[in-house]
């Protein structure tokens, strides 16, 4: 029987931004203003202080991205405390923490988080009717995975 997580009406938003996407998410997240209202935010380090200013409201902030905040994020991804992720990501710039980066975009599909890393996509997410409704999200069941037998082969 797969595992459901209900989302609530109420989400928790992680919002990231490399630093050439962080006034294209604060455009986006001023343009949503009223309907982010609604939910928690969270956000890595720099973005989370832009965010506030200019929304006008608190933002959990983690540290920035490169000294930690990306893991702290996917830790709070892998403990079930994130609900959607909004992430510009910049691919036209090598990023210093690319591994974390890339840690952070692959726990969000590991636990079947809803993700947007540009604006089409987080405007189809924050207009989807699950976005101000609860939602079963199916858990992928790693109990296979988990009880894998790690012994060498001898």
């Amino acid at each position: 029987m797969a595992k459901i997580k209900t989302l609530g009406r109420k989400k928790t938003v992680a919002m990231v931004a490399h630093d050439h996407k962080k006034a294209d998410l604060i455009d986006w997240a001023v343009y949503n203003k009223t309907a982010l209202a609604t939910h928690d935010l969270v956000a890595t380090g720099t973005t989370g202080k832009l965010l506030e200013e200019q929304l006008g409201r608190p933002v959990k902030r983690v540290l920035s991205g490169p000294l930690g905040g990306d893991q702290q994020i996917g830790a709070m991804i892998a403990n079930g405390e994130i609900d959607i992720m909004v992430f510009f990501w910049d691919p036209m710039e090598a990023q210093p923490h690319d591994s974390d980066v890339k840690a952070l975009l692959r726990l969000c599909v590991a636990w079947n988080i809803p993700m947007a890393c540009d604006r089409a996509t987080a405007d189809f997410i924050m207009t989807s009717p699950f976005m101000h409704t609860a939602y079963d999200s199916i858990l992928p069941d790693y109990t296979d995975y988990l009880n894998r037998d790690i012994r060498d082969n001898e």
